[in-house]
């Protein structure tokens, strides 16, 4: 029983949803019947009957009798089929396609062993990585790569837009991941440019995340921004923590970016606003294009009032008419 209600409501569902070319003939389907009972009705006055005894009793002339409106139902239905074939049936499906102009982006995140002080809860390197994961989880089909750095700088993951893997690479962050002591921002920019140097896409970012003054390395931070400008790179730079050492830091990462795209972040919730910013700053651009799927059902009910018509003219001109008129 409730497989049979579940059928009737998709059959009801589907009807419903059906859109109609020209609805306006439908409202030809009530005067079908009432022109056949017309037209049944004059023709009967035009008729006349002869009472003639006849050898058909009980069920064969009940059976007779209902067989006699056989051929005014098929043309009925045959026309209400046709009524419907024109004013054609269909089901239109709307299907949307996004585009975008996707951004390569690389996060340069410091892993050097100040990046555990607890300014920042339960500490910066901790507090960095849970904003740099809020912040992957907010882009769509941009790609995004990881560099960390300290004394040296390391691409740990390439431009990619699979997040739930460079979201692990993120969780996998500790400080004695790479050896050697200091701050190599000069470096850590090289390595986030040689990433994004042959990228195609239209808009590239390097946000670089540290506590610390450029104190490693053989490369200039300032030489290594204006390269990174050279190929159409903007960069951001975000100083985390309140100690002495930021106070310093500011010069190497305020010198790298432009003064909109220089952020300091002395708590985890300003360090999350900044994140915050910089994901409304780099939005990206989409392009929908909707597409409408039309189908037509026309021809199922037109092939019914075809058949429905050629087996009441069936009826109509072979040897069950005799039987139907006796």
């Amino acid at each position: 029983m409730t497989e049979w209600f579940s059928l009737q409501w998709f059959a009801w569902d589907w009807i419903r949803n059906l859109r109609w070319e020209y609805p306006q003939l439908l409202y030809l389907l009530p005067a079908v019947p009432l022109l056949f009972w017309l037209r049944d009705l004059l023709h009967r006055r035009d008729k006349q009957y002869v009472k003639v005894s006849s050898f058909h009793k009980g069920d064969l002339m009940d059976w007779v009798t209902v067989l006699r409106l056989l051929p005014g139902i098929l043309y009925l239905l045959a026309i209400c089929m046709a009524v419907i074939a024109v004013a054609r049936p269909q089901t239109i499906t709307q299907k949307t396609d996004r585009f975008s102009e996707g951004i390569d982006i690389v996060l340069a995140i410091d892993i050097s062993e100040s990046m555990l002080e607890r300014d920042l809860q339960p500490n910066r390197l901790a507090a960095a990585k849970e904003v740099a994961k809020r912040f992957i989880g907010n882009r769509i089909q941009d790609r995004i790569g990881l560099v960390i750095f300290a004394g040296e700088a390391y691409s740990l993951c390439p431009l990619t837009t699979d997040y739930d893997l460079l979201i692990q690479y993120i969780e996998d962050l500790r400080i004695d991941m790479i050896r050697e002591a200091g701050t190599a921002i000069g470096s850590a920019l090289a390595v986030g440019i040689n990433r994004m140097r042959d990228s195609k896409s239209t808009s590239k970012v390097i946000i670089v995340l540290s506590d610390g003054d450029n104190t490693s390395g053989n490369l200039d931070p300032f030489t290594m921004s204006r390269l990174a400008e050279a190929y159409g790179i903007r960069i951001y730079s975000i100083v985390v923590g309140l100690t002495e050492e930021t106070t310093s830091g500011e010069n190497s990462l305020e010198r790298i970016a432009q003064p909109e795209h220089y952020f300091r972040a002395e708590d985890n919730a300003a360090l999350g606003n900044v994140f915050a910013q910089i994901n409304q700053l780099e939005k990206v651009k989409y392009k929908d294009t909707v597409y409408h799927e039309v189908r037509d059902f026309y021809r199922i009910y037109l092939m019914w009032a075809i058949v429905l018509f050629i087996a009441a003219l069936g009826l109509k001109s072979t040897f069950m008419s005799n039987i139907l008129e006796d």
